[in-house]
């Protein structure tokens, strides 16, 4: 409700958030299948992030939701989970993401899009071990493209555009 007393419109709800995300930990990966390797900041390019081999259009950047991270070790059994075990390039904490669906957000300098969910992929049985796959199902965080490259880093506020 408003201060007013009066409800507030379905579309005054999908705009308002508690407070900004953050970013929390960025990964980039040289090459298709190696590790993510652990930086406190870099660019974002139109074909992603620079140094991450990357995949230029509507997934050229992977996000997930920190606060995702217990729940998904919670259903593999494990205490915690690294962020670089699921190979994702940026975690965000504070903000819902999914509430973020087709919107554009800014990080740091830079503005992204979202556009996909981010499906695990059948190394994350691997990875995670029996029934990680479908642990990360409905967990496994989203993609976007950049719509306008800038500088990013660690402590970065997510803010919708």
């Amino acid at each position: 409700m408003r201060a007013t007393g009066e409800p507030q419109g379905l579309k005054a709800l999908l705009a308002t958030h508690h407070a900004p995300g953050r970013l929390d930990w960025i990964g980039l990966r040289a090459e298709r299948l190696a590790p993510p390797r652990s930086v406190r900041e870099t660019a974002l390019t139109l074909s992603g992030l620079e140094g991450d081999h990357g995949h230029p259009g509507k997934r050229a950047v992977t996000l997930i939701q920190a606060e995702h991270l217990p729940v998904i070790a919670a259903l593999c059994g494990r205490e915690a989970l690294a962020p670089e075990v699921l190979r994702r390039n940026l975690v965000i904490s504070g903000i819902n993401l999914s509430a973020l669906r087709g919107q554009e957000v800014w990080l740091g300098a830079a503005r992204l899009r979202f556009t996909t969910v981010c499906a695990p992929c059948s190394r994350m049985e691997k990875a995670l071990g029996q029934g990680g796959y479908n642990a990360m199902r409905g967990h496994g965080g989203w993609c976007a493209e950049v719509v306008h490259p800038g500088a990013i880093r660690v402590g970065d506020r997510l803010t919708p555009a």
